[in-house]
């Protein structure tokens, strides 16, 4: 095994790993409690939802805890296996569970309209759009392979914490600026997600193959090779799932609907 890391500082991971582990013990218990006080005034959570959040919420600690996680500090495909579960999968499945939607259901009127007021607000416009969203995403990826940001966030926690987060929030972003399957404000035409979906998906290969070509860091060749064809061809699988569900949308979006017959 190829060990990828050189710490020049102690990290302490398994702190880490509990106040993930308390993260996630939070989130799975606070959505199905949100799901029960909204039913009470509206109509009933589907139970389908509680599958999305739980399979997302799993599948973002295990990228962050667990024996993926500790494999990931020794191996670079480990690593970018992580990235692809916290980055990508994660997110998408989270965005079917709804929680903005479910979470305005759940709030008081005051508390729902201030948050209205957000998500209406010029930040909300700028920080959900298709562009804003994949330069986030794509280009923070840029920075933490093509830089020393890699190796400096294993001198630091607080640094790998924070990397780790814009990860995660980063892909979630951008999925809900290409799929609106949540609660939405601000809303694009399928022409311009679909320009930004290739255009990101471009760079995101073009990603993959300068990682292939120089692995960051101290990551030996051979790792950073089997890593790079991971991330490239694993992303693969999850951008499919992303350009179906942004076709079919557009595609019932624009279908005739049959036309009633008169009684």
């Amino acid at each position: 095994m190829n060990h990828i890391h050189h710490y020049t500082a102690p990290i302490n991971f398994a702190a880490f790993e509990w106040v993930i582990a308390i993260m996630t013990a939070g989130a799975l218990l606070l959505y199905p409690l949100a799901a029960f006080l909204s039913s009470k005034k509206h109509k009933k959570w589907p139970v389908f939802r509680y599958f999305f959040w739980v399979s997302g919420i799993f599948i973002t600690a295990s990228a962050l805890m667990g024996p993926l996680f500790k494999l990931s500090h020794v191996n670079f495909t480990a690593h970018m296996a992580g990235h692809l579960l916290l980055g990508m999968l994660a997110p998408l499945l989270l965005v079917f569970s709804r929680p903005m939607t479910l979470l305005m259901r759940t709030l008081n009127v005051s508390a729902a309209r201030k948050l209205s007021r957000l998500l209406n607000s010029r930040y909300g416009s700028f920080i959900t759009n298709p562009l804003t969203a994949s330069i986030l995403n794509i280009g923070g990826l840029f920075l933490i392979y093509k830089t020393d940001l890699f190796s400096l966030m294993h001198t630091s926690i607080w640094l790998f914490a924070l990397i780790h987060l814009h990860v995660f929030l980063a892909g979630y972003l951008f999925t809900i600026s290409i799929i609106y399957i949540d609660l939405t404000v601000h809303r694009h035409s399928f022409m311009y997600r679909s320009v930004i979906l290739i255009l990101a998906l471009g760079f995101h290969k073009i990603l993959s193959k300068l990682i292939y070509a120089a692995p960051p860091g101290s990551i030996s060749r051979p790792e950073g090779e089997k890593g790079a064809m991971l991330m490239y061809y694993g992303g693969d699988l999850i951008d499919l799932c992303l350009i179906i569900l942004l076709c079919y949308q557009w595609y019932e979006t624009a279908a005739p609907k049959p036309e009633k017959k008169a009684a």
